[in-house]
């Protein structure tokens, strides 16, 4: 019987480096500062490499950061259940489960209201799971 050869997958990191390296325009620089931002939300959130995305998770998928020609869409799994006082969901915003934030060239984000945003999202995935 012949051994296969094993199959090494890159680290989601590094998918998630080359994705923002190949956008030299406003999108990558966004969208590494939203990665950033994501990261230090919570300690326990993981980066991981799904649908051809950066997508974040701790407890359950929290959000995925997919990149177009005229935005930056941050889509929060369950952002349908989740407290937005700072009203930062202006996408998917029929959707029964799933909510998104679309980021423009120029447009300020709201970073604590982010960062809560993730923490609830967070907290939401590990009330679940329990």
């Amino acid at each position: 019987m012949k051994n296969s050869p094993i199959a090494h997958a890159e680290p989601a990191s590094e998918l998630i480096d080359a994705r923002i390296q190949s956008l030299p325009d406003w999108r990558g620089s966004l969208l590494s500062s939203l990665r950033s931002l994501i990261r230090a939300a919570d300690p326990t959130i993981v980066e991981e490499w799904k649908w051809n995305t950066p997508v974040w998770s701790s407890h359950g998928l929290v959000c995925t950061g997919e990149t177009y020609k005229q935005v930056v869409k941050l889509t929060f799994a369950r952002g349908a259940s989740l407290p937005d006082p700072g009203r930062l969901f202006n996408s998917s915003l029929d959707g029964k489960v799933r909510r998104a934030i679309d980021i423009r060239e120029g447009d300020e984000v709201d970073q604590p209201a982010l960062t809560h945003l993730i923490q609830a999202a967070v907290e939401l995935n590990k009330r679940s799971a329990r």
